[in-house]
């Protein structure tokens, strides 16, 4: 396809081989590698840089001064071809940046669909991102990190490697995540502690009121020390009543039981 049969501005270069959609429309001085495919109704506004062996889904708008698909940011990479694949109807803001994987990491980087990236915000090799996350200003999500659906990050954040945050958490501004966040968890501080559920979020997603204190009580029961009793113990006695039955409470519980480099973050104190 030539520059005239697409809505491509004149100032924009696109290499040979790039697959662009006819529905996609590339603002001035963006630049478009020759692995990229673009799907349809893509937008780059301007002076934005996709590169890479790079998929960007369908309604996915950019904004300017974004990278995306550039080289990951680990110093054993060594050009190596690597991924990124990036869903529907994400919002990427002014000077974010997502890198493609690695192969040690298995190759690829992922976001699902309905994402927000704002301002400046960063997501590193090989992380693997599920539908409806928001990423807030000036925020960094390193290498080998795993977010899954529903999550919100608030702004200055900083999430260490091989961490993974579940399903439906908030994290609060300058939070240094080091730790795994356990789902429809509230995370806030510094260094940061568990404040509780996510209300608010668990409020937005239709979660039931009998639902949502049946989670209250699977996460003080969880995080009570009391007798004898260890971490794993305390677990493994709430598949002994009626809590596991509870959506949310499984999404927890299976969650926690799952291999990981990281402890969890747990309440002060």
């Amino acid at each position: 396809m030539t520059k005239t049969s697409l809505n491509i501005h004149p100032t924009a270069i696109i290499e040979n081989g790039a697959n662009i959609s006819k529905s996609c429309r590339i603002g001035p001085y963006c630049c478009v590698g020759s692995e990229v495919t673009l799907d349809e109704e893509v937008y780059l506004e301007s002076h934005v840089v996709v590169s890479g062996k790079t998929f960007i889904g369908r309604g996915t708008k950019i904004w300017p001064f974004s990278s995306v698909g550039s080289n990951p940011q680990d110093l054993k990479y060594s050009g190596e071809k690597t991924t990124l694949i990036i869903g529907r109807n994400n919002l990427i803001r002014e000077c974010v940046s997502i890198s493609t994987g690695t192969d040690g990491g298995g190759g690829v980087t992922s976001i699902g669909n309905n994402c927000l990236f704002m301002l400046g915000s960063h997501v590193g090799h090989d992380c693997k991102l599920g539908d409806n996350i928001v990423v807030a200003n000036s925020s960094a999500i390193a290498g080998h990190v795993i977010i899954e659906d529903n999550v919100n990050i608030g702004g200055l954040v900083g999430v260490h490697q091989f961490c993974r945050i579940g399903e439906g958490s908030m994290i609060g501004a300058h939070a240094m995540v080091s730790k795994d966040v356990i789902p429809f968890s509230m995370i806030v501080g510094l260094r940061p502690v568990l404040s509780g559920v996510n209300l608010v979020g668990l409020k937005r997603r239709g979660s039931k009121k009998e639902n949502i204190k049946k989670l209250v009580e699977v996460f003080s029961r969880i995080f009570e020390k009391r007798g004898s009793e260890n971490f794993q113990e305390r677990l493994a006695s709430m598949n002994k009543d009626d809590l596991h039955q509870v959506t949310e409470v499984q999404k927890v519980l299976e969650f926690m039981k799952q291999e990981s480099t990281r402890s969890f973050v747990a309440p002060k104190g």
